[in-house]
């Protein structure tokens, strides 16, 4: 048995997202199927998402999330800078 799941990670996320549309919508974890899928949803490339959970911790030391979620979590707890922001603008415009 190969170690780890024996399949590529947009398989997974599709089937993690195929299988939240299934569950009942009294569920926790349910997707209503009107919406579109996760990652488009999101707002993120599937190539920009490969390289980011291949590359997380080096990638980004603080914070994550848009730029503007950014900003306002750091003026918010009196950052002079906004650490992270390029990495941010350019995976989660």
């Amino acid at each position: 048995m190969p170690k780890g799941l024996p399949f590529c990670l947009t398989d997974y996320i599709e089937l993690v997202d195929m299988s939240g549309r299934i569950l009942r919508e009294d569920k926790r974890g349910f997707i209503d199927p009107q919406l579109s899928p996760t990652l488009e949803r999101l707002n993120i490339e599937s190539e920009h998402w490969v390289y980011l959970i291949s590359h997380f911790e080096s990638r980004f030391k603080s914070f994550v999330g848009t730029a503007f979620k950014l900003k306002q979590v750091c003026q918010s707890l009196g950052y002079q800078r906004t650490p992270g922001i390029r990495g941010c603008e350019c995976y989660f415009p």
